[in-house]
């Protein structure tokens, strides 16, 4: 069976499923606890003969020989147990419930998982059914899964510009699903005759990564193990550890990331009459070089301190980041002093499942110490103004971004060649800005246009009505977004 067939058997189940009250989410973290024990199954039998660490109590084996009631009770008291293992097996079943309470339904599942061989097929292909399912997850407004999905056509684009070689380590402090980490690996096994030791360093020790949520972690670490990074024994290499509590014990010579939406980093708590209330959490870090409760501006300056002095960085960051006074002016000017901030991404709407966000991908290299700026110019591209994509009409693909990545120029980006002129082409969108120029401007603001915007002046140029609703609808919610930060200010000093 191909790839597009088996993702199709796979998602059948979801509709009855989503009938006895099972969501999206709910159904892949069953099938990752699932397809992990099959596989792991599989291992255990020749060729392989692996002694894996799963006991024998709470394995495939004992999940198939069981129906009914005693399945469910059985297939509850597995999660448990295996929770508490060490390594991967005991990450991906960390805080693992079972959702599929109709024994009929799970027993359904388990057959449909137990009657496709997983080892005999590639990585490439088993990676791309589980690609294929979290895309689908994420597509799924009321999961709420779309915010830990970044647009995989950006992801390639990022890599393809920073072009990570082997043997070198390459970090992502908030993971999500493991997709810079899957595009990274692509791009080294494609560009790259690899030998023995390569391969090793690949599959065990150049991806680590930091991701909060649970299940999410755990869509992470089965995604990539999956596509053969990591090892169904090996030690865990995504932490649960909030990144941004304190600097990171090693560091590395790429970070790829897309750090969480929304403005406020906070923890939540309970007030003495038993009401749940949000916290601002700041990060008292003495490597910051600002204070703040701002969780981009705080992950800006927690990259740059993770980095090897010969680190590279490609990170979306908000627009907020690019113009936000006080800290934010702050970390611009030390990041512009301390690295070489060379590139600025300017993206569209519409490229992103969490709605109202303005983005960019900001890309610098890591420097010593220095008296001296290490930033002396700028480029940016404008991949915003005029431009427009919806998630299922237009999606963003990655030959859009194509001329960004001829403009970025990876083989040599010192021999970069400015496409806007402001007689002979106006319309350009890559255009070159010096050190002294971006510190003149107010607040040495990095939020840069200089397109005009033909919808502005030209009826006749108008996007399609839908096109028209959905941007209507994101700078609504972009606005609603900056309204509850004044009335969180206003009712905190009251």
């Amino acid at each position: 069976m191909n790839t597009s067939s088996i993702v199709s058997k796979v998602w059948s189940f979801c509709n009855p499923l989503r009938d006895v009250g099972v969501g999206y989410g709910d159904y892949l973290e069953q099938l990752t606890y699932l397809l992990f024990l099959k596989m792991a199954d599989e291992y255990s039998r020749p060729p392989y003969n692996r002694q894996l660490n799963i006991p024998k109590l709470n394995n495939w084996e004992s999940l198939i020989s069981k129906k009914g009631a005693e399945l469910e009770l059985h297939y509850v008291t597995l999660l448990r147990e295996l929770s508490t293992q060490k390594g991967i097996l005991g990450q991906i079943f960390t805080k693992s419930q079972n959702k599929i309470q109709d024994p009929a339904m799970l027993a359904k599942v388990i057959d449909m998982i137990g009657s496709e061989n997983w080892l005999v097929m590639g990585a490439d292909v088993k990676g791309d059914i589980y690609e294929g399912l979290l895309e689908k997850n994420a597509e799924d407004v009321k999961s709420g899964a779309g915010q830990y999905f970044t647009p995989r056509a950006l992801i390639r684009a990022m890599v393809e510009c920073v072009q990570p070689v082997p043997m070198k380590t390459i970090a992502d402090p908030a993971c999500g699903t493991g997709g810079f980490f899957l595009a990274a690996y692509d791009y080294l096994v494609s560009n790259n005759k690899l030998d023995k030791d390569q391969n090793k360093f690949i599959k065990l020790q150049t991806f680590y990564g930091n991701e909060i949520v649970a299940g999410t972690r755990r869509l992470a670490l089965m995604n990539l193990f999956l596509h053969n990074i990591g090892d169904i024994d090996s030690d865990n290499f995504i932490s649960p550890a909030d990144a941004l509590i304190a600097a990171s014990p090693i560091t590395y010579d790429y970070v790829l990331a897309n750090p969480p939406f929304g403005k406020k980093s906070s923890q939540t708590f309970t007030n003495d009459e038993g009401e749940q209330e949000k916290d601002d959490l700041t990060y008292n870090r003495q490597d910051f070089w600002a204070t703040t409760s701002n969780k981009q501006l705080n992950f800006v300056q927690h990259i740059r301190t993770m980095l090897k002095t010969t680190g590279m960085a490609a990170v979306v960051v908000p627009d907020n980041v690019l113009f936000e006074g006080g800290a934010g002016e702050t970390v611009r000017k030390k990041l512009m002093e301390t690295t070489d901030l060379h590139t600025i991404l300017r993206l569209p709407t519409g490229i992103f499942y969490a709605q109202g966000v303005k983005a960019n991908v900001i890309f610098f290299d890591n420097k010593e110490a220095s008296k001296t700026p290490w930033t002396k110019e700028i480029w940016v591209y404008d991949y915003r103004t005029n431009i427009h994509h919806t998630l299922k009409k237009n999606p963003l693909k990655l030959d859009d971004l194509k001329d960004f990545i001829i403009s970025y120029n990876p083989a040599n980006r010192h021999k970069r060649v400015e496409l806007f002129n402001e007689e002979t082409n106006p319309e350009g969108r890559w255009r070159k800005f010096t050190y002294e120029e971006i510190i003149a401007r107010d607040k040495t603001s990095l939020d840069i246009t200089w397109l005009k915007d033909k919808s502005l002046a030209d009826l006749d140029n108008l996007p399609d009505p839908d096109v028209l609703a959905a941007e209507i609808i994101e700078n609504l919610e972009a606005g609603l977004e900056s309204f509850r930060e004044i009335m969180l200010k206003l009712n905190s000093k009251n």
